[in-house]
């Protein structure tokens, strides 16, 4: 239910700075969504896959034939060969299972707007009212990352399942951005004194009428216009600003199908807030003696994020966060924060197993905005 093409994804991704594009169409059968795009394209990198049966999965071959058949064996056919598949919008299916998966969703752009309905009726008012309308139109030709990002709040429902579910093994952690382009919504004239509020890719009949009854200055805005004249439109979600509002990064060693696709199954990604700062550079790993990778110019530490490490007998181990600049750091184990620094990096001594991960967060207008996730690195637990 995307609003445009993929020639429109591309540019836009060619815009954001975006390699590597990780499809989810709908399955509409008899079509098979593996016969879509695939491989490089002007330099980016185009994997397919589809939304479905509450799940991301990204096989490396047909499974149409699971399409329609048994859940269990449909992730079983996607999980074959390089095949991945993601339990999706964690907020429906909270106790669901991990089994077979790949990983989760720890953010999902469509859950954030579900669970604020005050602010989408906010917004319809505003659509509604000459000098508000006027206000927001300027608001999203200036500000349009801002605008969308309006409605960020803290996963905190999909991170706390996934710091328990990483308790019992690896789940890889990342990002739905729910880049649909279909967020575009059109105030259309019924009469002098009513009009329908809905979005672009809505039917007349599927939006919502509204009148003078409850928006008294809707007159002024109908007024020298005709019925089915449309009276505002406010786009907030162009591709650009959903690939940048979150994103998952991916720490592989060249820009292939092969090479992406083991990186995500290894854990070796982040997922980042791009809109308020570019999160490049980013690292979070582990060293058996801290700074001895400095020290000795070794080209790899013990373990990075998605790796497990079983620690040698001698003491000295540490964990590493390094950052693009200063914000605030904080450091997880088991769920649990144990540290917690405003600077751009921070290093602490591994005491004992658990499960480990990191949280960048950045003051935004006054308000401390998660902008980074790292997935886990897992120690052994014999040791906690």
């Amino acid at each position: 239910h995307t609003g445009g093409s993929r020639e429109e994804i591309l540019a836009d991704a060619l815009r954001a700075g975006v390699d590597v594009i990780f499809l989810s169409d709908h399955y509409r059968a008899p079509k098979d969504f593996m016969d879509g795009w695939r491989g490089l394209r002007s330099g980016v990198l185009f994997i397919p896959g589809s939304e479905a049966h509450g799940f991301l999965i990204h096989p490396d071959s047909s499974v149409v034939p699971y399409m329609q058949g048994e859940v269990a064996a449909l992730i079983a056919a996607v999980e074959a060969g390089a095949g991945m598949a993601f339990l999706s919008h964690i907020e429906e299916r909270a106790d669901h299972p991990l089994d077979g998966l790949t990983g989760m969703e720890i953010y999902n752009r469509h859950a954030d707007a579900k669970d604020d309905v005050a602010s989408m009726r906010t917004l319809v008012a505003w659509m509604t009212d000459p000098d508000q309308a006027a206000e927001l139109r300027d608001g999203l030709g200036r500000f349009p990352e801002e605008a969308f990002a309006a409605q960020l709040d803290y996963p905190a429902l999909y991170l706390e399942k996934w710091d328990r579910e990483t308790l019992r093994g690896p789940v890889v952690g990342v990002a739905a951005n729910d880049c649909h382009h279909n967020q575009v919504f059109v105030v259309k004239q019924v009469s002098a004194t009513s009009v329908r509020v809905g979005t672009a890719v809505d039917n007349d009949d599927e939006m919502m009428v509204l009148g003078s009854d409850t928006r008294p200055r809707l007159a002024e805005l109908t007024r020298g216009h005709a019925p089915g004249d449309v009276l505002g439109r406010y786009d907030f979600d162009p591709y650009w600003v959903s690939m940048r509002s979150s994103s998952t990064h991916v720490l592989a060693a060249q820009l292939d199908e092969a090479s992406i696709r083991a990186a995500v199954a290894a854990g070796h990604v982040y997922v980042a807030h791009d809109w308020m700062a570019d999160p490049t550079g980013f690292s979070f790993f582990l060293e058996e003696e801290t700074g001895r990778s400095r020290r000795l110019g070794l080209p790899q530490p013990a373990a990075v994020m998605g790796d497990d490490w079983f620690p040698p007998a001698r003491p000295g181990a540490g964990l590493v966060a390094r950052f693009p600049l200063e914000c605030r750091i904080r450091l997880l184990r088991d769920g649990e924060e144990i540290a917690v620094t405003e600077a751009s990096a921070m290093e602490h001594p591994l005491a004992r197993g658990g499960v480990y991960r990191v949280e960048g967060w950045l003051e935004v207008d006054g308000e401390w905005r998660i902008w980074i996730y790292s997935n886990p690195i897992y120690v052994a637990r014999q040791n906690a």
